[in-house]
């Protein structure tokens, strides 16, 4: 597989399907949590792009929230409330909800944690949009278990039905969306019984979100 591509498939290198303690299996179960692409990196992804080529006939479906419509549903007071908020996001945050830690210091130490903005302005459109993502942990400035617990909600406010639109996936499908403004996430099949094969390309955004919203953000 070319390098520019992810590989989100449940199969190995041997075109085989992983087996039940796997620990690429283990990596990719966070993909079932609503997410945002690579906010966990300091760049962020901007779009992705996900192309089917095998799918499982019954679930591993695609959800997307978008954050747009759920920020705009927030009460007045709650949107005051996130002016200026910053989250510190982790792959390893997203991980340890699923009870996977077992990950290297090397491995913690080449991804340490980044901040990005709780909303973010969509440049294009001028339109206010949250940033949520698993792989959010506690927000700068509030009691951890405060912040989580602010992140849950506002999560839970963004998926529900009103702001989800479900992809059932056809082979040779190919989904783009704007990372920016939606969380997404896999749904569940039997991924020890049916192969399914997606690819994925991530491009980058121009910056991190907090240097675009002109938010400055101390050195941990």
């Amino acid at each position: 597989m070319r390098a520019e591509f992810a590989d989100v498939s449940n199969l190995g290198p041997d075109n085989e399907m992983w087996g039940k303690d796997s620990r690429q299996r283990m990596f990719q179960l966070g993909n079932r949590l609503w997410h945002t692409d690579s906010s966990f990196k300091r760049l962020p992804a901007r779009a992705s792009l996900l192309y089917a080529r095998s799918i499982a006939p019954v679930g591993g479906h695609t959800e997307f929230a978008d954050e747009r419509a759920a920020y705009d549903a927030l009460p007045e007071a709650t949107k005051r409330r996130l002016e200026g908020l910053v989250a510190e996001h982790s792959i390893f945050n997203s991980r340890a909800r699923l009870g996977f830690t077992n990950f290297s210091d090397e491995e913690r130490a080449a991804m340490p944690p980044v901040p990005q903005v709780m909303v973010r302005t969509i440049a294009e459109s001028g339109r206010k949009s949250l940033y949520l993502a698993s792989h959010a942990g506690r927000i700068l400035g509030l009691p951890e278990a405060e912040g989580r617990a602010l992140i849950d909600e506002l999560v839970a406010h963004a998926t529900q039905r009103a702001f989800v639109y479900t992809h059932r996936w056809r082979v040779n499908d190919l989904v783009i969306w704007d990372n920016r403004c939606t969380m997404h996430r896999g749904t569940a099949f039997d991924d020890l019984r049916w192969p399914r094969d997606v690819q994925r390309a991530t491009v980058r955004d121009v910056a991190n979100t907090c240097e675009q919203e002109g938010i400055a953000v101390a050195a941990a």
